[in-house]
């Protein structure tokens, strides 16, 4: 029996000044009860638009040209609007790549889990809180009574992703559409929600069409994998099949790409120079604490210290909600420091942050200290041009002249493999991978000695990840970049980090060389870490032969 049946899909954009563009051409595919199928493949496959038609979900300028998807027999494209909105919740789950424009700002995140009770008629107005407050801690979020009275900015992007997770749960659909669905997730979180889902699909014969560039997730978790490449399947079949013996070459490319723990592909050392300024970042002591909404505190950071040299990567992991992130913002003078000092350039950023006089210096020292965010999402104007996006730090600082500007946009887009047409295109018009290469030009343009990069590559199909460390490695030999480069990837880690720390509840419990850490941890929090990888611990997907 087929839960869901695609065959024959076409997809076509209308672009502006220009005719319709098909996107997706002619793909089959099939989804069982409790079945769990992967769609991989680059940024710009076809991966994600296969999935919003089948939800309906498409943007104003697409539309289906061709096929059926049939949904327990039902053929969804021919359903009306009002009918789809029934399907979705109730028969399929949805879970979104994004969860900073899935969220409603400025709704409690308890209330929207609610709110998908209630429009299904899944629970009352008497119980949907108490069903809402049980789903999020099934979803993994700590403390779930205090989460749900909480907003999503209240939250890291791994919890933000963990209730759009219990969403798309919620009604105990027959399907799950997950786009991405832990790509925001540290290793040991990502797992637990893939066990929770793993157990519904046993218990109650839910499937799972799951979308990722992650192929050692869809190894581990998927009995069927499909390949995506240009709008076409390339591949399909069993996922030892696919991915431990491919046939086609584009798939072969792809689990060579594949990061792992031990392929031997860790940065250089960084060049020694003896400057006397060679030290960039200088953490000693540092912690912040926030105010909860039951007047209890929550100690985010907590005396954690650490150095980064010019030329060197230093690594922050561990868990969604570890304390990474906060750490990477009180260092960029984000956050105001509870406690101890984060120096960059030999410049007291803590002190700085404290005071209206300091912070014009700070402003001063930011072109000194850029960032690349999580979310590429939420980090580029949607309104701007990406020649307006990557030049506006150099207009800020009043860095060069017009033509001058728009040369450096150009050098920037090959610099992180984008063709040059990119710079007069806006971010809605870009794949995923696509905004975050503009991030990272963006981050580039006014020439920093420090580097902040918050979880670049989660958004990144594993080819173009990879082609984006390489990139990063090579700018840092180049310019001798400081890197401070936040992750839940280990295997990602373990390719561009001199040394790393390990954060949990706030605290560093462990820092090294990323042999030291990786390869023999010492405490028993990083071996959790390590044997939650995707695809095995110590070894990363490759054909067998």
């Amino acid at each position: 029996m087929t839960l869901l049946e695609i065959s024959g899909l076409e997809v076509a954009y209308q672009g502006r000044h220009s005719a319709p563009r098909t996107v997706v051409h002619g793909v089959d595919m099939t989804v069982g009860p409790g079945e769990v199928v992967a769609v991989v493949g680059e940024s710009g496959s076809g991966k994600s638009t296969t999935a919003h038609a089948v939800l309906g979900l498409l943007p104003g300028t697409g539309r289906v040209t061709g096929g059926r998807v049939l949904f327990e027999g039902r053929d969804l494209l021919t359903l009306r609007e009002r009918d789809m909105r029934e399907v979705r919740g109730a028969g399929i789950g949805f879970v979104p790549q994004d969860p900073a424009v899935s969220l409603n700002p400025v709704r409690r995140v308890g209330d929207q889990v609610a709110e998908a009770l209630l429009v299904h008629k899944a629970a009352d107005a008497r119980t949907a809180r108490a069903h809402a407050v049980r789903l999020l801690g099934e979803a993994g979020l700590p403390a779930p009574d205090i989460r749900a009275r909480q907003y999503p900015h209240e939250l890291s992007g791994g919890m933000r992703q963990r209730v759009l997770i219990a969403i798309a749960l919620a009604c105990r659909p027959r399907l799950v559409v997950a786009d991405e669905p832990t790509s925001a997730l540290d290793v040991t979180v990502q797992k637990g929600i893939l066990d929770h889902l793993g157990t519904l699909t046993r218990e109650h014969g839910i499937a799972v069409l799951l979308i990722t560039h992650d192929l050692g997730l869809a190894a581990d978790r998927a009995q069927r994998v499909v390949v995506m490449s240009q709008g076409r399947v390339v591949e399909s079949g069993p996922a030892d099949q696919v991915l431990r013996r491919p046939e086609h070459p584009y798939t072969q490319t792809l689990v060579a790409a594949a990061p792992g723990l031990d392929d031997g592909l860790g940065p250089e050392p960084p060049t020694e120079s003896g400057a006397a300024d060679r030290r960039i970042v200088a953490v000693q002591g540092l912690g912040k604490d926030y105010p909860l909404p039951d007047g209890s505190t929550l100690r985010a950071v907590d005396d954690v210290g650490f150095h980064i040299d010019r030329g060197e990567t230093y690594a922050l992991v561990g868990e969604s909600g570890s304390g990474k992130s906060t750490t990477a913002r009180l260092v960029l003078g984000l956050e105001s420091a509870t406690r101890g000092r984060a120096e960059v350039a030999g410049a007291d950023v803590t002190r700085l942050a404290r005071s209206r006089a300091g912070r014009a210096e700070l402003r001063r020292l930011r072109r000194r200290m850029q960032v690349v965010h999580q979310n590429p999402y939420a980090s580029l104007d949607p309104r701007l041009t990406v020649a307006q996006i990557v030049t506006e730090p150099l207009r800020a600082f009043g860095i060069g002249d017009r033509a001058a500007r728009r040369d450096r946009a150009a050098t920037l887009m090959d610099q992180v493999a984008l063709a040059p047409d990119v710079l007069d295109r806006r971010p809605a018009e870009l794949s995923g991978g696509m905004r975050q290469r503009v991030a990272i030009a963006r981050a580039l343009a006014p020439g920093p000695d420090l580097l902040v990069c918050d979880e670049p590559t989660s958004a990144l199909d594993v080819s173009v990840q990879a082609q984006l460390l390489e990139l990063l490695t090579d700018i840092q030999h180049e310019l001798g970049l400081a890197l401070l480069f936040i992750s839940h990837d280990l295997a990602v880690v373990r390719r561009v980090a001199h040394r790393v720390g390990v954060m949990r509840q706030g605290r560093l419990v462990e820092s090294g060389t990323a042999d030291e850490v990786l390869r023999s941890p010492r405490h028993a929090y990083t071996r959790d870490l390590i044997a939650a990888v995707p695809g095995g611990a110590r070894t990363a997907l490759r054909p067998r032969t």
